[in-house]
């Protein structure tokens, strides 16, 4: 892709599930890439992956909770000593907290915070650091910020909230700074595993099958490379966008795919 090669970007979560599939993807490109993560084994485990596939100096990783506080500055900061200068941002870190009327002050304190809130501190600390004019961001949203699905007050609001953020960052960050975000559908990661009875893909086909107009699970790279494109120069008439990556999950209607209608033309 176009203007990837040489760039330096920051990329939130990235030591599992989409987060590391972006890094990975940009590190193909030429991108170097700082990436965090809660857990430091497995960061720095992941680190040494990425060091052994595409060299030492490009793949750095840091342990860090993006509910704290000093978080955003202290990331944008190392990432400074590493690159000199950011050129693009990855918000993808995000609590999965699904509750509903069970929800105490706590949980919705905290996905607010570690999630919408922090990609705004994250937007507002790249660009604060920037001396050069043009820069992507993107943020990792989902359809559940989209429509209603059981018990999941707390992270449905929360994902809604980033399509929000990003319309209005993009107007204010025009025309130097383009900031868009994605939605995936159905994603093969750790917590989707959980959400199976027993951890595997066939155990539950029809999540997939039946509720994708493509009939399949996506794959964090497929998301990586979405999220890849909107950084690039391919995408530099694209701002303010919520890309649907999710294999036609939000443009499926009641009749799904069809297959037990006998009205409106369905055979």
């Amino acid at each position: 892709m176009k203007g990837l090669q040489g760039r330096a970007a920051v990329v939130t979560g990235g030591s599992r599930g989409i987060g590391k599939a972006t890094v990975d993807r940009l590190l193909e490109e030429g991108v170097s890439v700082l990436f965090c993560g809660r857990n430091e084994q497995t960061g720095l485990a992941v680190q040494a992956a990425f060091r052994e596939k595409y060299g030492a100096d490009r793949a750095f990783f840091t342990a860090c909770d993006m509910e704290d506080k000093e978080t955003p500055a202290m990331l944008i900061a190392k990432a400074r000593e590493l690159f000199g200068e950011l050129d693009f941002l990855v918000n993808n870190a995000f609590p999965f907290t699904a509750k509903a009327l069970d929800a105490t002050y706590e949980d919705w304190i905290h996905v607010f915070m570690a999630g919408p809130a922090a990609y705004a501190r994250m937007i507002a600390e790249f660009v604060g650091q920037r001396k050069k004019k043009e820069g992507s961001i993107v943020c990792v949203s989902s359809i559940s910020g989209h429509i209603a699905q059981p018990l999941r007050w707390t992270y449905n609001a929360a994902k809604g909230a980033v399509k929000q953020l990003i319309r209005c960052a993009a107007l204010d960050l025009a025309p130097d700074i383009r900031v868009n975000c994605v939605s995936p559908g159905w994603v093969w990661t750790d917590e989707v595993a959980k959400a199976t009875p027993d951890g595997t893909r066939a155990s539950v086909p029809h999540a997939w099958e039946e509720y994708h107009i493509l009939q399949k699970l996506q794959e964090p790279d497929q998301i990586a490379a979405a999220i890849a494109f909107l950084l690039s120069d391919d995408a530099a008439v694209i701002t303010g966008h919520d890309l649907f990556a999710d294999s036609g999950y939000l443009a499926m209607g009641p009749e799904g795919l069809g297959k037990t209608a006998n009205f409106a033309g369905s055979k």
